[in-house]
């Protein structure tokens, strides 16, 4: 632990969460980050599936190492009374309860919003679901690759010959972002107003605000920006172009300031900046395969190292085309010291990023990862179970 969670900004929060996969655990591990006590409410038998996704880290998850740090594990059994009445004592004393259960399931359980007001006036209940809980769709499952087919995002990464989906989880991370955010306005509005709201964020909705630029360009333009791999759909030269020691490069031009630096300074042809061709930012987009070739025969002269120099002397943006290990030994992330060690089960001890929002003087929570069932013992004995209740209800496989 980094800094006792007494002294951190959500210190006294209590989250409990019925989660699993990536949207919701990512939301409540960045509660936990600032100090939030999150009760992740496990399956009997195994836990979050997501557990099971690799078996990379030492033997776990990658997924579930990157998610699940500095929570407590329950293992509980929902579709049993008891186990339901135990989360009905911990949502007693929960001030937020998230969960992204499979489409109406929170409802078939009394875990709804509207039920769970009537139960708990003081809770803020936040839902994360596919499509949203009313509509056509709030029947339908989703995960993260269909909902990058349904907004489109599909239909713009890729080569010009292949879609291609982003290498990440984009909808469920802007999910979890989402209802970070809301949870965190829900707590605000509850201290200032006495109210407490429920937060709902559904992927498809969330990734659709992360669309809103081609949605727009799209609908008054007339057609969809186009496909175009490393390269920016609606920017020119803006990409990544192969150097003499056979390394990509990628630059931007963001305005005719830079476009002029480009052409006197990196490309020597000063004759450029005016060419009716390329003279505007519309005219080197229309003319793209014209300027491209430029551009890549200049690169194609210079090993990596000395085109960004030049890049640099010029005042244009520009960097190499890392890979992830690259990306790991990357200088401002040790020279910030943005490394920590977290434990995972089995007593080893794993590199995790620090947080990326500083707060003065806070220093974030960096706990264990906890093995599937790890606190069900403690955290029952804290509701009045004694040994021999726990005992027994490990026995009727409750929990």
């Amino acid at each position: 632990m980094t800094e006792h969670p007494e002294t951190l900004p959500l210190s006294g929060i209590t989250v409990v969460s019925v989660e699993q996969a990536v949207a919701a655990p990512f939301a409540t591990r960045q509660l936990a980050d600032l100090g939030a006590r999150v009760i992740k409410v496990e399956r009997p038998g195994g836990g979050d599936f997501a557990r099971r996704y690799d078996t990379t880290v030492h033997g776990e998850s990658s997924y579930f190492v990157w998610l699940n740090r500095s929570k407590e594990s329950l293992t509980l059994d929902l579709k049993s009374e008891r186990g339901r009445q135990i989360l009905e004592q911990l949502l007693v004393r929960a001030d937020v309860f998230v969960q992204n259960l499979a489409p109406g399931a929170a409802a078939r359980m009394g875990l709804g919003a509207d039920a769970l007001r009537e139960r708990f006036p003081s809770l803020i209940p936040c839902s994360i679901s596919g499509y949203g809980s009313t509509g056509p769709w709030a029947d339908r499952k989703a995960y993260d690759l269909l909902v990058q087919c349904q907004t489109g995002l599909v239909s713009l990464t890729g080569s010009p010959d292949e879609p291609a989906r982003v290498g990440i989880s984009v909808a469920d991370i802007a999910a979890g972002m989402y209802a970070y955010s809301g949870v965190l306005t829900a707590l605000l509005t509850r201290a200032t107003t006495g109210i407490a709201r429920s937060v709902e964020v559904s992927l498809f909705e969330a990734l659709a605000e992360w669309m809103g630029q081609p949605a727009y360009y799209t609908r008054f333009g007339g057609s969809q920006p186009p496909r175009v791999g490393t390269q920016h759909a609606t920017i020119a030269p803006y990409g990544a172009y192969a150097c003499a020691d056979g390394k990509d490069v990628l630059f931007s031009i963001q305005n005719e300031r830079e476009w002029a630096a480009l052409c006197e300074r990196f490309l020597e042809a000063p004759g450029l900046v005016a060419d009716p061709r390329f003279a505007t930012g519309s005219a080197r987009v229309a003319h793209r395969d014209e300027l491209d070739a430029i551009v890549a025969e200049r690169f194609a002269e210079s090993h990596s190292d000395e085109v960004m120099k030049a890049l640099d002397e010029a005042g244009i943006a520009n960097a190499g085309v890392n890979d992830i290990e690259n990306f790991l030994a990357h200088p401002v992330l040790s020279a910030r010291d943005r490394w920590r060690d977290v434990p995972i089960p089995g007593g080893v001890a794993v590199p995790a990023l620090v947080p990326p929002a500083d707060l003065a003087g806070v220093t974030p929570r960096m706990d264990a990862v906890p093995a599937a069932g790890e606190h069900t013992e403690p955290v029952l004995a804290e509701l009045g179970y004694g040994p021999a209740e726990i005992e027994a209800l490990r026995a009727d496989r409750v929990l």
